[in-house]
Parts: C-alpha cells; sequence; structure tokens
C-alpha cells in the first residue's frame, strides 16, 4: 500500500514519461481496476475503511478505530492468521491513529516522514530558502529537516526500511501458511523527497526555491515551478516503484505466485495543479484525487495482464482478505469481496459514495459523478458520532465535549450509545457548489453539467446509498436531501448554486492591493491573535481561528494566506477583515 498514490502518474494508466518498470510490470502480473474510488478521506478515515468494510465520513471525521468496530487485522489474527503490519505511516504515532497498528499481531514502524515528530534538536537545522511553499516557517517544516539529516541516502529513508522490514517478513515466514502481511508506505505522500538517482529520470530547467512540498491551497506559481513539482513527485514515484520492484522480485524468488494473493493499492490521490489546486482536503474530491489504482494478483484464478471495469471501492479491500481465508464479512460491512471482479469482471455496486465529513457528499456510477454541496451556507448541522473523541493530533478540547450528548446506539455500534458532539469542516462546500460531471466526455471535468434529468437520477442513487450506509438525520438535512420518500425536482441544486460554482474559479487579488504599514491581512495570524483588538476582530470575522488546535497550524500565515487555501475566505471578506482591523488600529484608548 502507497499513500497518495496518483493513477494518472502510472504506466498501466496512461502514464508518458514516468519512469515506473515496475508498475508496467505488476500490470501485466495482475489484473488492473479502472473503476476503483476511494470512500472516506483522507489517510485515517481511509484506513478505518480497510479495517471495517464500511464508510467512515458520513458519522466521523480523522478518527481511531472506535471500541465497537470491527477490524480484518484483528478478525484475521482471531482466526489463527498471523497479521504483520511493516510501515512509516507516522500518524499512526498520533492521536487519531492510535488505534490501528495494535489490531494487528506484530508490527513496525519505522520513524522520519513529513514533519513526524521524531528527532528532537534545538538549535534549528540548515533550511532552504523556500518562498514557493507558504508551509515554510511552520513547526512541521522545522521537523521536516531536522529528520532529513538522518536519511542522507535512499538506504536509509523510512520507505526503504519499510520495505526492508516487510522483505524480512517474508524470508522468515514464506514456507508458512495462514498469514497477511501489510507492507504501507507513507510515499508518495509530500514532502516529495527523493535522491540523485531517481530525480535523475526528470531533469528540468527551474532556476526558483527549494519547493518539494505543496501547501492545500490555490496554485500561485508559474508554470515552471508547476512542472518541477510535478518533477518532484515524478522521482519520489520512481522510488516508489523501485521499492514495488523488490517485493515483485520476493514474489519470484519464493514462488509465492503460487498461492498468495498481492494487493497494491492506496488510500488517494493528489492534486499537482490541476484545476487550480495543490493537494486534497479543502477542494472537491477531483478525478485526480479519489479515482485510484488498484492491482490484484489472485492465485485461485491466476488472472493476468487484463482489465476490470466493475466499480469498486476501499470498502472492498477488508471483505476482500476475510473470503480469501475463508472468513466472512460481519453485517456491519458493506464492502464486497472482489475474488468474482478479478475472475471475471463481475459488478459489485451501481454507485459509489466518498467525501471528507463536512464536505462534499459525492456519488459515482462509473460514468458520472455528482458532488453536492451543503443546502445552506452554515454547513450545517454536522455532528461527530464517537466514543473515541481525538482529532488527528489533539484531543477534543474540553469546550467540544462540553458540548457532547449521549445518543442512542446507531446501526453499526453494536448497541454501544455514542457520544455526538457538534462537528466542524476545515473548507465550507458551499463556497465551491454543486457540481455534475460526465467522466466519458469530460475525464478532466473542466466542464460542469446543469442537467436536471441527470442530477435526478445522481441525487436519488446517493440518498438511496446515504440511507443504506445508515447515514445521521443531520447529514441529510445538511445537504438538503429527504431522510425518506422520493428526491424530487425540489432537491436540485446544481442549477442554483451555479453562481458559487463560478465564484470558486475566481482569483484572489494581489497582495500588493493590502497595507503593509500596520496590522492588515498580511500581518500573521499570531500577531493578530496576541492582540485584543486583532483577536476580537480577526475571531469575529474567521471564528475557526478561536480554536487552539487550529491556531498552531496556521499561526505562522496571515489571513490573506489562508484565504488562498480555502475558498470560505473571499476577497471581499479580506477587505472587510482589513478595514475593521484598520479602524481597531486608530481607535483611540477612552
Amino acid at each position: 500500500m502507497f499513500d497518495t498514490l496518483n493513477r494518472r502518474y502510472l504506466p498501466p494508466y496512461g502514464a508518458d514519461g514516468v519512469h515506473a518498470p515496475n508498475f508496467e510490470r505488476l500490470g501485466e502480473l495482475s489484473a488492473t481496476f479502472d473503476n476503483c474510488y476511494g470512500g472516506s478521506m483522507p489517510c485515517m478515515p481511509a484506513r478505518r475503511e480497510m479495517h471495517t468494510g464500511r464508510y467512515n465520513f458520513l458519522h466521523r471525521s480523522w478518527g481511531p478505530l472506535e471500541p465497537f468496530d470491527d477490524s480484518v487485522p484483528q478478525m484475521l489474527s482471531a482466526a489463527g492468521i498471523h497479521t504483520h503490519l511493516a510501515t512509516d505511516h507516522y500518524h499512526y504515532w498520533q492521536d487519531g491513529g492510535a488505534t490501528y497498528h495494535n489490531r494487528f499481531s506484530s508490527y513496525e514502524l519505522f520513524r522520519g516522514q513529513e514533519g513526524d515528530k521524531w528527532k528532537g534538536q534545538v538549535a534549528d537545522p540548515p533550511m532552504p530558502q523556500a518562498t514557493a511553499s507558504w508551509r515554510a516557517g511552520s513547526p512541521a517544516w522545522r521537523q521536516d529537516w531536522v529528520n532529513r539529516q538522518h536519511m542522507p541516502t535512499a538506504a536509509s529513508h523510512p520507505q526503504t526500511l519499510t520495505v526492508d522490514a516487510g522483505l524480512e517478513f517474508v524470508r522468515t515466514n514464506h514456507d508458512s501458511d495462514r498469514w497477511f502481511l501489510q507492507i504501507e508506505c507513507f510515499d508518495p505522500h509530500e514532502p516529495f523527497l527523493s535522491y540523485p538517482e531517481h530525480r535523475a529520470h526528470y531533469l528540468h530547467a527551474y532556476d526558483g526555491d527549494h519547493f518539494d512540498w505543496p501547501d492545500y491551497r490555490r496554485v500561485a506559481e508559474d508554470q515552471q515551478t508547476v512542472d518541477h513539482l510535478r518533477a518532484e513527485y515524478s522521482a519520489l514515484l520512481t522510488m516508489c516503484d523501485a521499492s514495488l520492484g523488490r517485493v515483485l522480485d520476493a514474489m519470484d524468488a519464493h514462488r509465492l505466485w503460487d498461492d498468495t494473493m498481492l494487493i497494491v493499492c492506496t488510500d488517494h490521490g493528489l492534486l499537482l495543479g490541476e484545476h487550480g489546486w495543490w493537494g486534497k482536503n479543502v477542494q472537491p474530491w477531483y478525478d485526480e484525487n479519489i479515482h485510484t489504482p488498484l492491482f490484484i494478483w489472485d492465485p485461485r484464478t491466476a488472472v493476468r495482464g487484463e482489465r476490470r471495469a466493475g466499480l469498486v471501492q476501499t470498502i472492498d479491500l477488508g471483505p476482500t482478505l476475510l473470503e480469501y481465508f475463508g472468513l466472512q464479512p460481519t453485517p456491519d460491512m458493506h464492502g464486497v469481496p472482489l475474488a468474482g471482479t478479478v475472475a471475471t469482471d463481475q459488478a459489485v455496486r451501481v454507485g459509489a459514495l466518498f467525501g471528507n465529513h463536512g464536505g462534499h457528499v459525492n456519488v459515482t456510477d462509473g460514468r458520472y459523478v455528482y458532488m453536492r454541496a451543503c443546502a445552506d451556507p452554515s454547513n450545517q448541522p454536522l455532528e461527530e458520532y464517537t466514543l473515541m473523541p481525538t482529532h488527528m493530533a489533539s484531543r477534543f478540547t474540553t469546550a467540544e465535549l462540553q458540548a457532547a450528548e449521549l445518543a442512542e446506539p446507531l446501526a453499526f455500534t453494536k448497541g454501544c450509545p455514542v457520544l455526538r458532539i457538534p462537528g466542524a469542516a476545515w473548507g465550507n462546500p458551499h463556497h465551491f457548489g454543486t457540481l455534475l460531471f460526465d467522466l466519458e466526455h469530460d475525464p478532466e471535468q473542466q466542464h460542469p453539467l446543469v442537467d436536471d434529468g441527470i442530477e435526478l437520477r445522481m441525487a436519488t442513487l446517493m440518498t438511496e446509498l446515504m440511507r443504506r450506509n445508515d447515514a445521521p438525520a443531520g447529514q441529510f438535512e445538511r445537504m438538503g436531501l429527504p431522510a425518506t420518500g422520493e428526491v424530487g425536482p425540489q432537491h436540485l441544486l446544481a442549477h442554483a448554486q451555479r453562481e458559487q460554482v463560478a465564484r470558486s474559479h475566481a482569483p484572489l487579488p494581489p497582495p500588493t492591493g493590502f497595507r503593509t504599514d500596520g496590522p492588515g491581512v498580511l500581518t500573521s495570524i499570531d500577531e493578530l491573535l496576541n492582540d485584543p483588538h486583532g483577536r476580537d476582530v480577526l475571531v469575529g470575522h474567521l471564528p475557526m481561528l478561536a480554536a487552539d488546535g487550529l491556531r498552531q497550524m496556521v499561526a505562522h500565515l496571515s489571513p490573506y494566506r489562508l484565504a488562498a487555501m480555502t475558498p470560505a475566505i473571499s476577497a471581499d471578506q479580506l477587505r472587510k477583515l482589513e478595514a475593521d482591523l484598520n479602524a481597531a488600529d486608530t481607535e483611540v484608548p477612552a
């Protein structure tokens, strides 16, 4: 398993100019799936789906496995199948991932990716000039450069160490039966750190600052810089390809093709300048992010070099593993074993839901993609249902928990009541509007449709799947869909939200239009929050900045730079914020 693997950069999916011979080799050795979609985004929500075989995003944001969750690795272990995890995915160390790796019989975790709080160093490390990255100056940026000092070669990089550990498990256990090994690489997730032997495949003209870690924001760089970052991603993908090749070599050396299933997958992709954006999470889940690569070798049918068109998802991976070992999915699992699809392209579903908590709710039937925004600008009601109140890297605050209520058990909580806690989203899908695309005629998703007939059909499919997957009542209200009864013309949004779609593509005004001689939208958020007047004004306009956890993440940014990361902050809001900061700055104390 790789993280952030963009199918459009893989030769089996038509990529040109990317050096990935082992992915080409993999395509010849397995079934290649053309219609695989992620479900719950991003990293840990996707992993919860892999364990539980059901969607996460309708009930929960990023969080741990819950006490009532089914876990496929744990079910395999209980059935006498040894499960082993080798990974450098550092989110397993954080509050929001701490319950996943302990579900395996054994595990090895390798440190140092991204801003992992790994090596302690008081003095600042050498850091490059990086004006292209607005992330520069953040604690994670500094920590990453501390960590990089301890991985000077590819052999010392955590990706390599992860694969080393996985191959050691294979060497030790290849003669034994009934084991499951998960080799999980954080790469090619950003930052795109690779080595000269990988970057040599992508020599190009670039004279800008260091840039291998994009922010999740609008693209503000010129084409040369965009091309440079895409080359950095491609180089890291080439490093991943070399790791994949080592795994394929082990399959050959130990004759594992005879009796061992191989799945190569990812959680999601990444926008590398497409649609005017870097990254994920903030903008809608476009094809580059959610339409994922999947390769499966099943020795029982020995299908090689064939393509599969069936619509499949992340929630299918857990049930596929259970079926291979002769175990049954639990009643709470909505995923489907893929053995029949590998063998004969058997259809397993007519529609697939996907999204992140508080964002668009999306559905595809394999041709049309319907991205439904919330019906009201408030993006409410939005609620977390959990017995494990932690975010990605922090616990829920006492203020959040003071608003918690004990709710009746949900259909999949095995009789356990759960906390219902008011939720908040990083971005607001209302600012992007509702989008409908025909991938057959518009695979780049450049021309959103306004077609009442198609939208009604897709909204009906979405509503049916939300009901089938036990979506809470608040999600139907937030999306303006009926919890019961038929979906009708009165529920359609694409026509009514056309102006929002257009506005979301409008660029921000240049920073030269704002003041630099006093508190304003170019002042750091930390400086504004430390001033009583500035704090009142800033929180009045942007209430999300009252949360300490969010402040730690964005304090080094200015409101202007924050606006580049979310369309929730419009050009008009920036001007009003600047005017109010100016008024506060010129007030004479009584």
